[in-house]
């Protein structure tokens, strides 16, 4: 890219991955780059989330894109945020002032799920697709901020809003932000405090639990712990998901836990109640734990 920058060869672009990759952040670092101190005046940044009709297109990019700008030579460039929450309606009237503006302009499209763009708009777009931040450059960061803005951050506590970041940049430091103004040092057990995000060794206990007590014994004694805790169910079945592959089990007693662990996110997801869903979820282990058990004999 750096090359088509300096040529003046910037095709149209279409940058799409999970949030808080930095896609954003590299759109806007190159419209410095080629405008200097006139980025703001060469460059139009809109969030498609919040003006995403027909009428936005029509009005807002098409006026920018068809003034010229006095004193100003090169094209123009627009910033289209979150595009893959605008209409059907808008995107085609968008490829229409794409194509009607293209010696002038220059679009670029960011989204979190390129599927939702038609495919009008993606084939006159160079696609990049921005992976989720590897973790080293995430714990990097997160300890150069913290020594710059001289707060007390634990290894541990690094480790965990790494681990809670999920890859997402914008997410971690808002976390370590959010820690930080609670008060004290940034430990590991104030960051798993501050997002009401299950920790490890919790889920561990659960696990243990679910596989080796009575049903009713493992549904008082996790019902206590989230109590205990504070935490949503649907946050410990998303963690208990990763576990079905660390246990040894048969692999159709794997498959059918998985199953049934899907199964029970997406009942939650739309509002179902909790406690009754929680004996879903030691039903579910009780079954696999005698299919173990079957297995073995």
């Amino acid at each position: 890219m750096n090359r088509l920058i300096d040529e003046g060869r910037l095709p149209h672009l279409l940058f799409y991955g999970p949030p808080g990759t930095g896609k954003t952040s590299t759109i806007l670092a190159v419209a410095r780059q080629i405008y200097g101190a006139k980025a703001a005046q060469m460059t139009l940044h809109l969030n498609a989330s919040d003006d995403r009709g027909i009428g936005v297109v029509r009005d807002n990019i098409q006026e920018f894109a068809s003034t010229r700008r006095l004193f100003s030579s090169g094209f123009k460039l627009v910033v289209l945020d979150e595009c893959d929450a605008m209409t059907k309606d808008a995107q085609f009237a968008l490829r229409r002032v794409i194509e009607k503006y293209s010696s002038s302009t220059r679009f670029c499209l960011i989204c979190n799920y390129v599927s939702k763009i038609i495919p009008a708009l993606q084939s006159r777009c160079t696609r990049f697709r921005f992976s989720p931040l590897p973790k080293d450059y995430i714990r990097t960061r997160v300890q150069e901020i913290a020594r710059q803005e001289g707060a007390e951050v634990q290894p541990g506590a690094v480790d965990a809003l790494v681990a809670l970041g999920g890859g997402d940049m914008r997410r971690t430091l808002n976390t370590m932000q959010s820690t930080c103004m609670a008060g004290g040092a940034v430990t590991e057990d104030a960051v798993y405090d501050c997002t009401g995000h299950p920790r490890p060794q919790d889920v561990a206990n659960m696990v243990d639990w679910l596989l080796n007590k009575s049903l009713k014994q493992a549904f008082d004694s996790v019902q206590y712990l989230l109590q205990e805790r504070g935490l949503a169910l649907v946050d410990v079945v998303r963690e208990l998901h990763p576990w079905c592959f660390k246990v040894d089990m048969p692999p159709q007693a794997r498959m059918d836990l998985v199953e049934r662990l899907a199964d029970l996110e997406h009942t939650l997801a739309s509002g179902s109640h909790e406690h009754l869903q929680l004996g879903a979820l030691v039903g579910a282990f009780t079954d696999c734990r005698g299919q173990i058990v079957g297995a073995a004999v």
